[in-house]
């Protein structure tokens, strides 16, 4: 998420608003929200897991990353679903993927 923090510029330019959420509640999500410079939703369950399409891990009782890229339409234009730290969107390829996007 930090990532997505650093190129606040870059995407307020484009016109890119980023939103997170996070299974933590409390004062562990607002250390969450302090790193980053956009709304961090707190509390996901596995109900609003399951309404993203979104894999919940059992074990942990946590949701694994899912991240949609929505058009001026709000309908989802990409997508990313992982089970771990690879796979995950990066701030510059939203960048090229919505400048791409414009260009067509």
């Amino acid at each position: 998420m930090v990532g997505f923090a650093e190129h606040k510029a870059e995407l307020d330019k484009i016109g890119v608003s980023v939103v997170a959420a996070s299974i933590d509640t409390g004062d562990e999500s607002k250390k969450v929200a302090k790193e980053v410079n956009f709304p961090v939703g707190e509390g996901v369950t596995r109900n609003i897991a399951d309404a993203l399409g979104s894999w919940w891990e059992d074990r942990r009782q946590i949701i694994q990353p899912s991240e949609f890229i929505l058009g001026a339409d709000n309908n989802v234009i990409a997508s990313s679903y992982a089970d771990g730290p690879l796979g995950r969107m990066q701030a510059d390829d939203v960048v090229k993927l919505i400048n791409f996007y414009e260009s067509r």
